[in-house]
């Protein structure tokens, strides 16, 4: 199985480059942004040593069909998928705000919950729940990048305060965000999963609010399967995730948490292997579609022929 594992384009137009933990992006004439979805895989901060095939057509391909399903709620910035693992777009200037929001008690809010705060990103959370509870009603917990170190925390009236977006601005992504939520939902409950947690990026271009970056994915959401839901709450067990949390629970059963002086466990061809399966089920679960594997010749000059192509048709 061939992978994409880098790139060295020299593109028609190419005005900058920039690597990613796991994707290639190219400036083309300072109006575009050619994304390849690299099958590099991060986990703990750490970028692994192995390229998973296929890995980088599954995010980019779910990404495209939810991006493609929810553009009667808001533009986005894709203008084709000229190859399975491309999404060639329009530059738009980003919002510095992610937008987080939580239909359950999860992840990071799970945490700041049990460590006893009930306050998170300014959003008051009530007393006696749980781990992985449905919450009465989605939450929006933002995070700003910050200038050193990790993304931040922040609350809706210190966004304001900061005037890092308007609030005509912000009223608009909060209202994108819950109806962007709502059709992921649905999608997922038609698929017999539960859309947990998510984030969305937004920009602006020509005066109006876009959709950005990848949406829905199992890299950047959270996914619970429907079936067993209840009783593995009502017993307090784990719930069963749909997400990359095997490549994590693999690495710490191995020695491997991202700590200094630790090392990467063999990546031997099997697992390799086993880790691009699970990619592809991911896809099939999520979408319902069978995956079809980008066979036939060398990955990275197909991938350079077709972006090539489209520009020229572009340009």
């Amino acid at each position: 199985m061939s992978s994409i594992k880098e790139t060295h384009f020299s593109l028609p137009g190419q005005t900058h480059f920039y690597k990613g933990k796991v994707r290639d992006v190219y400036t083309i004439s300072d109006k575009y942004l050619v994304m390849v979805v690299s099958d590099r895989i991060s986990a703990f901060d750490v970028v692994l040593p192995e390229a998973i095939p296929y890995k980088g057509q599954v995010l980019n391909q779910i990404a495209a069909k939810f991006l493609n399903a929810t553009q009667d709620i808001v533009p986005n910035w894709v203008i084709d998928v000229p190859d399975p693992s491309v999404t060639i777009g329009r530059i738009c200037e980003p919002f510095k705000v992610e937008m987080v929001i939580r239909g359950y008690l999860a992840g990071h809010a799970w945490r700041e919950y049990n460590a006893g705060r009930r306050s998170v990103c300014g959003v008051s959370l009530p007393e006696g729940l749980r781990e992985n509870d449905k919450l009465p009603e989605p939450i929006i917990t933002p995070t700003t990048k910050a200038s050193v170190g990790h993304d931040e925390d922040i609350s809706r009236e210190e966004i304001l305060k900061r005037g890092i977006v308007s609030e005509a601005d912000y009223v608009q992504l909060e209202s994108f965000t819950r109806q962007l939520f709502q059709r992921g939902t649905e999608m997922a409950a038609a698929r017999g999963l539960i859309l947990v947690d998510t984030k969305y990026e937004f920009g602006k271009a020509d005066g109006k609010v876009i959709l950005i970056d990848e949406i829905h994915t199992p890299d950047s959401s959270r996914y619970f399967y429907q079936d067993g839901y209840h009783q593995l709450q009502a017993s307090g067990s784990p719930q069963r995730q749909l997400s990359k949390e095997f490549v994590r629970k693999w690495l710490i059963e191995n020695g491997f948490q991202g700590k200094e002086d630790q090392v990467v466990p063999a990546m031997t061809p099997e697992i390799v292997s086993s880790i691009s399966e699970r990619y592809i089920e991911l896809y099939e679960h999520i979408t319902g579609e069978t995956f079809r594997k980008t066979d036939g010749e060398e990955v990275i000059a197909r991938v350079e022929r077709n972006i090539t192509e489209f520009l020229n048709r572009l340009n």
